[in-house]
């Protein structure tokens, strides 16, 4: 997968909103990685601010709708991860910002 596309992928996740924080999931630094294979099938590998979290089908089902707009994709896997855990560490500058968290 070419840089174009990669950036083309992140830039619709950058529309998924955590309805918690208010701030996007790419920002949030949930995203960990998204391949693209020769079928069409997008893999968005990613985490979430914590283990249980009420609103994880809800942040998939908005991560598959994003990526049904992407001409290239046919079909998305959404593969939650706990490790690496996330932290307010992979949080962009940002995200710190809006949500008044020290830099």
């Amino acid at each position: 997968m070419d840089q174009a596309l990669e950036d083309n992928l992140m830039g619709a996740l950058e529309n998924v909103i955590d309805p918690e924080l208010g701030i996007d999931i790419v920002n949030l630094g949930l995203v960990y990685g998204v391949d693209l294979n020769e079928e069409g099938i997008a893999t968005v590998t990613m985490t979430l601010t914590a283990m249980g979290c009420p609103l994880a089908g809800h942040i998939e089902q908005d991560v598959k709708r994003v990526m049904e707009d992407i001409p290239e994709v046919k079909d998305t896997e959404v593969n939650i991860v706990w490790s690496p855990p996330w932290s307010k560490d992979r949080m962009s500058r940002y995200a710190k910002i809006a949500l008044g968290i020290p830099d």
